[in-house]
């Protein structure tokens, strides 16, 4: 494997599905590595939200600002729940993805009114994706993904609509052809 390849890979990264990908589970995702190392990747899908509210699954967030709709995090343990918090206080005992981005441990914690501070926003995921050593590394030498830098703002604030195709753009000229490409190609 591509040493630079492995080097830019880490938690925190985007991994931008591409064209040629065509599993459904992730066909045109662009998803935020939560956790990257010798004992494999994790990550959740940032363009697939659900029509299932967060209040349907669980309660006591009515004191956290954030998306109110579940996103499908990915194909794994889909009735598992994972959550990222966006804050400028980090909480304690939580897992940090990138700066002002991180998974809380203790759920109770974050319900809690002010916990996140004044800026603090969630979003739920049902499932996630997962990769076992040395699968990722595979999955991009053969060209299917791509690896961009993250931040919380595309994490929290960018429409999910657009996610993917925006990132394509960035990738350059000879990706941003295929940012208007429908998921279903039969619609082509």
């Amino acid at each position: 494997m591509n040493r630079e390849l492995t080097e830019a890979v880490s938690k925190g990264k985007l991994l931008v599905a591409m064209p040629k990908l065509n599993d459904p589970n992730f066909r045109q995702t662009v998803i935020l590595l939560c956790e990257y190392g010798p004992d494999g990747a994790l990550g959740v899908v940032l363009n697939r939200p659900t029509e299932m509210a967060v209040s349907m699954l669980m309660e006591g967030f009515q004191h956290v600002v954030g998306e109110k709709k579940v996103y499908a995090g990915g194909p794994v343990a889909r009735n598992g729940m994972l959550i990222l918090c966006r804050s400028t206080e980090t909480p304690y005992d939580s897992h940090c993805v990138f700066d002002g981005v991180f998974v809380p441990k203790d759920l109770e914690k974050i319900k809690v009114d002010g916990a996140l501070g004044e800026s603090g926003e969630v979003r739920c995921y049902l499932g996630y994706a997962g990769w076992s050593p040395g699968q990722l590394e595979d999955e991009l030498a053969d060209g299917a993904w791509s690896i961009m830098p993250s931040d919380a703002t595309l994490v929290f604030d960018a429409d999910p609509t657009f996610l993917w195709g925006q990132m394509m753009r960035k990738l350059g000229d000879r990706w941003a052809f295929y940012a208007t490409m429908p998921v279903d190609l039969s619609l082509n």
